[in-house]
């Protein structure tokens, strides 16, 4: 064995054997990260939001909603919003349980994204998947409020990945799995659950090639909706075609689908009749959709219906907009957030000055 040779040899069991008696690493505490880091707090005012998920209470007199990864309740007739979840983890993603009495949301307070449970007014926070590496995010609750379907992500080599969609228990464990992907490049994501329990209705991207794509035309098809039968196992092609369809949101009696869909350079949020499959469009001046992107948190934040049935609640232009199915004109639901809001030091690097 040459000098060099016994060398590295020597050196890698040294470091091998230092390691191996090392105490395995602390978890990650996202909510109190170790270091200096010299955290700033910035008083947060705001009447606006970007990206906001909203979800209407089952009796129709409160909503929830995420600003800038913090949980925010406030009554649907508007004003000052009253946080449910604040700090350093990310928290997006709030939605009622069927009775009303808990919300779930997508955190990363773990570690890494996986589904969390809280009482409605933000007590007793906990836990509900244990996701280490393939994280979840998008759950719908199923509707006797005993289960949660949420988008479980797979990564490749080549690009962000894509998703298949898994249900969890709300007691826990490793949850089972509902659809399969296709490949490790195109997503399938937003789930939505029908409340006789019967039917899963979800996105998933279909644009030719087998494979992600940066140049798709958001004109043709690149997500449809399709619809899972729990009885049956079969699985049906709800709407798509020209401008796709995306962001599913079952109607709470199961009788109309509302979506969205790119028409020309608009996003457009769209109705489907499930009983007549009409379609009709209610209001383009969403803002626009994620078709195009990787969209691993869902091609469009979630939005909810009223429990009439005849009206939705969604984000667009930095604000919380009430419209009728049947008709093109909605209005402001007027919301304030002040909040303290935690930013860390700007990491920055030392570079040497050199002279020739």
């Amino acid at each position: 064995m040459s000098k060099f040779n016994l060398l590295f040899t020597l050196l890698f069991c040294g470091v091998f054997s230092l390691f191996s008696q090392n105490e395995k690493p602390k978890n990650w505490d996202v909510s109190n990260p170790e270091g200096a880091w010299n955290f700033k707090v910035l008083n947060l005012q705001t009447t606006e939001g970007t990206w906001m998920n909203i979800d209407v209470s089952p009796n129709g007199k409160e909503l929830v909603f995420d600003l800038l990864g913090d949980i925010y309740k406030m009554s649907i007739a508007g004003g000052e919003a009253t946080s449910l979840r604040e700090g350093l983890p990310f928290e997006v993603q709030p939605r009622w349980s069927p009775d009303g009495t808990k919300i779930f949301f997508t955190s990363d307070a773990g570690g890494g994204d996986n589904i969390w449970v809280m009482d409605a007014n933000g007590a007793n926070a906990k836990q509900l998947t244990k996701e280490t590496f393939r994280l979840l995010n998008n759950g719908a609750w199923s509707a006797d409020g005993n289960y949660i379907v949420a988008r479980k992500h797979y990564t490749s080599q080549r690009s962000l990945g894509a998703g298949e969609l898994w249900m969890y228990h709300t007691t826990g464990g490793a949850g089972t799995q509902i659809t399969k992907r296709k490949n490790d490049q195109q997503d399938v994501n937003e789930p939505s659950l029908s409340p006789d329990g019967r039917y899963l209705y979800y996105s998933e991207d279909v644009y030719p090639g087998g494979a992600f794509q940066y140049n798709k035309d958001p004109n043709k098809q690149i997500y449809l909706i399709k619809r899972y039968d729990f009885e049956t196992g079969e699985t049906t092609v709800v709407t798509g075609g020209p401008g796709g369809a995306a962001r599913p949101q079952i109607s709470r009696d199961g009788k109309k689908l509302a979506f969205v869909r790119r028409v020309r350079t608009k996003t457009v949020l769209f109705i489907h009749d499930l009983e007549t499959a009409e379609e009709w469009p209610v209001v383009d001046t969403l803002n626009k959709d994620q078709q195009e992107a990787w969209a691993i948190f869902g091609v469009y934040p979630g939005f909810s219906w009223m429990p009439n049935n005849k009206e939705i609640i969604y984000w667009s232009g930095g604000k919380i907009n009430r419209t009728a199915i049947n008709s093109s004109t909605s209005k402001v639901i007027p919301f304030k957030v002040e909040a303290k809001i935690q930013q860390s030091s700007i990491f920055r690097f030392r570079y040497a000055s050199w002279r020739w």
